[in-house]
């Protein structure tokens, strides 16, 4: 805010006019010029002795004189400053032995980067970043994500800022030509600062050290491009206050966050708007405009590295008769991507494989290995799985891969890499069997799931003869935390059983679909069948019936929560024959007890029934408490349709004492306890049979069952009108919608 009154003549004077004209508040005017507002309001009242050399320079930049006006507001100043001494009054001083003339304005910037756009919000952190004393940000970000053009952008626009110079080295950190040595650095930004080539001191202790002192009293810009470490920008920050340093870096340098309180700007690929504006910076905006589908698909196969839309964009150039979607048809290819993404020496796979060089050994072997993951995301269990490692090392690994901008920690605990990052790793020689160990790694890991989920229950299969056991199987507490799993890797694991078909390993990928098989019950309708029948598929080519009778079984299961009725009978006559034929007691119980669901669903409660009633002696035969608990779940449903409720009470009742872990609850049990509550309402005591059903939802809602507990809370709203019931049904309602 303008305060005081301005003198009427002189410096003071013209300042204010010159301000006025620019149409520049005094906080404007002063942030420009990187000098305070207080001062700046003391030079136009007149309270200034006159400013010096550098400020007026700083000044006439931030108001866009021309050169005569500059001049013409430095010979103003420099009518306020104190006169010196004469010669004959007052002895020369000795001339020091490091003396150097007085420097122009050093500018060793390269140019703007020509076809720069968006990163509005990426330019005002880079700002906030370089406000305050001596502030040193870090810019990081991935191999050509375009953090170079980004800072020169950035400094070319705020020139006028660092009125006593811009100096800029290539640290050279990721290039193929080695790094220049520190004295080479040095020397050139003394030459800059106007140190002669002879009076540059020969250490690099002392090179450095001039160059602080040198810095110490100027406002400048440093930028250090390209760095590989902490340890190579430490000697190259200057020393003064009023200076910005910018590091740019592939690596996140926390050392040096730690040191020198470095302010991080992270830089990450273009949104699709900008990555179409960088096309038409290039091919012109009537030809990016005229095929805008195209150009986003472009952006997308490119997954917004500017680094790869410019190399796409120039060989597009070069063909003008070229459409963009033919240049897209042919990236769809993943097994040229990356070819058609290199021009020359320049592109995606250069630029990471210099990247990849500069890690140690075991960082990069992890990298390759991360390449046969079929998935988009590992944790370190299946990282040391792929590279046949302990978690530990696969960790520390991976967070090093972090630091150099190659993976990326999505949550914690788990990393994804860039796509195009993904199509280089692949390319990469590694042995052979790591997609056998990362299957084998899942198949090892849902039966821990499994047995925590659902404890109790039998084994879903033998392990294959050729399994590979992982160095180190995830623990689950409990529940909650085998769920947890669950919803994490839902979609990687069905990406496995794909990649596990495919690649002619069978065995793996039935296993894989049907240690899924508690998630499947807790979100029936999740659109499983697609998954199921690609694991009956693997399960026949792998010639294992009780895998396809398993697989059939749960297969038919879902296909009659679909309403698919008939297609689950076929199924599960033959999941039952299979098992029958094969004398697995517990896989034909299984199957009877689903076959009973189906008939059911067609009205033949009876006939449900009895396939129950034989499901619970082949589960007595076989000696499994849990799946005889299961029969019996089962058979008091279908006597509590059928309207017998006393039957069904007294069958649910006689399940529910299988359960002999006080204070836990699973599925079969939930549904158990909804049956009891109906039939006790259908018996007529409503009091009961309602805590029954509230018992039941509760006990659904704290496991995350979401349809049980619509099913229960609706059962409830038949005969409670209470609004707290009916906030509870519509929030399940909402939950499992929402999921689905």
């Amino acid at each position: 805010m303008d305060t005081g009154t301005p003198a009427t003549g002189g410096f003071a004077a013209l300042l204010l006019r010159l301000r006025t004209e620019a149409g520049l508040s005094q906080e404007e005017l002063a942030h420009a010029a990187g000098v305070s507002v207080r001062a700046l309001s003391y030079m136009e009242r007149g309270q200034s002795r006159g400013p010096q050399r550098r400020t007026v320079q700083a000044l006439a930049a931030a108001l866009g004189l021309d050169e005569a006006g500059a001049r013409e507001l430095e010979h103003t100043a420099s009518l306020g400053r104190p006169r010196r001494a004469l010669a004959a009054d007052v002895p020369p001083p000795a001339a020091a032995p490091d003396a150097v003339a007085q420097p122009g304005v050093p500018d060793l910037l390269p140019r703007a980067p020509r076809g720069f756009h968006g990163r509005a919000a990426e330019l005002d952190a880079l700002t906030r970043a370089t406000a305050g004393e001596a502030p040193v940000c870090l810019v990081v970000g991935p191999a050509g994500v375009g953090k170079t053009a980004l800072v020169l952008h950035w400094a070319h626009r705020g020139r006028a800022g660092f009125p006593d110079g811009r100096l800029y080295a290539d640290l050279r950190g990721f290039g193929g030509t080695g790094e220049p040595v520190l004295m080479e650095v040095l020397r050139e930004f003394l030459a800059a600062l106007g140190v002669p080539r002879d009076r540059i001191p020969e250490s690099a202790n002392g090179a450095a050290a001039l160059f602080r002192s040198l810095a110490a009293d100027r406002r400048l810009l440093v930028v250090l491009d390209n760095a590989r470490d902490s340890e190579q920008v430490r000697p190259l920050l200057p020393g003064g206050r009023r200076c910005v340093t910018v590091v740019t870096s592939r690596h996140r340098l926390p050392g040096l966050i730690v040191t020198d309180s470095a302010r991080p700007v992270a830089v990450d690929v273009l949104g699709p708007e900008d990555a179409a504006m960088l096309l038409a910076g290039v091919l012109g905006a009537e030809r990016v405009l005229a095929e805008p589908v195209a150009a986003r698909r472009l952006a997308e196969l490119c997954g917004g590295l500017p680094l790869a839309l410019r190399v796409a964009a120039a060989r597009l150039a070069q063909r003008p008769g070229w459409s963009l979607e033919a240049m897209a048809a042919e990236l769809a290819d993943e097994t040229r991507r990356l070819a058609l993404l290199d021009v020359e020496d320049t592109g995606v796979r250069a630029a990471l494989r210099v990247t990849l060089q500069e890690l140690p050994r075991e960082v990069a072997r992890q990298f390759a290995h991360l390449g046969r993951h079929p998935g988009t995301h590992v944790d370190r269990y299946a990282a040391a799985a792929l590279a046949g490692t302990d978690p530990a090392a696969a960790e520390a690994c991976l967070e090093r891969l972090a630091v150099a901008h190659l993976v990326t920690e999505t949550a914690a605990g788990r990393w994804t890499m860039h796509d195009l990052v993904r199509l280089y790793a692949r390319s990469l020689d590694v042995a052979p069997e790591a997609l056998t160990r990362v299957l084998d790694h899942y198949v090892a890991t849902g039966l821990a799931a499994v047995a925590a989920a659902e404890p109790g229950n039998e084994e879903c299969f033998p392990l294959p003869a050729d399994h590979l056991p992982p160095a180190a199987v995830r623990e689950f507490d409990d529940r909650a935390a085998a769920v947890a799993w669950y919803a994490a890797e839902r979609d990687d694991l069905a990406v496995a059983v794909a990649a596990a078909h495919a690649a002619g390993l069978h065995g793996r990928a039935w296993r894989i679909v049907m240690v899924l098989w508690p998630l499947i019950v807790w979100r029936v309708r999740d659109g499983w069948v697609p998954l199921l029948e690609t694991g009956l598929a693997a399960a026949r080519a792998d010639a294992d019936r009780h895998g396809e009778s398993r697989v059939l079984n749960v297969l038919g299961w879902v296909l009659i929560e679909e309403g698919r009725i008939e297609e689950a009978l076929t199924h599960l006559a033959a999941a039952s024959a299979l098992a029958s034929r094969a004398g697995d007691a517990a896989a034909e119980a299984n199957a009877l007890v689903v076959l009973a669901m189906a008939q059911a669903a067609l009205g033949g409660l009876d006939e449900a029934a009895q396939g129950c009633e034989r499901a619970v002696e082949l589960a007595r035969e076989a000696g499994d408490r849990t799946l005889e608990r299961l029969a019996l779940q089962h058979l008091a449903r279908h006597r509590a349709d059928a309207g017998e409720w006393r039957r069904a009470l007294d069958t649910a009742t006689a399940a529910l004492a299988f359960d002999d872990r006080p204070g836990t609850s699973d599925v079969p049990r939930i549904l158990l306890l909804m049956v009891r509550g109906e039939a006790l309402l259908g018996l007529g005591d409503e009091a009961e049979g309602i805590a029954q059903l509230d018992l039941a939802a509760r006990e659904a809602e704290s496991a995350g069952y979401e349809d049980g507990a619509v099913r229960a809370l609706g059962v409830l709203l038949r005969v409670s009108a209470d609004a707290g019931v009916r906030a509870r049904y519509d929030a399940a309602v909402a939950r499992l919608t929402t999921r689905a």
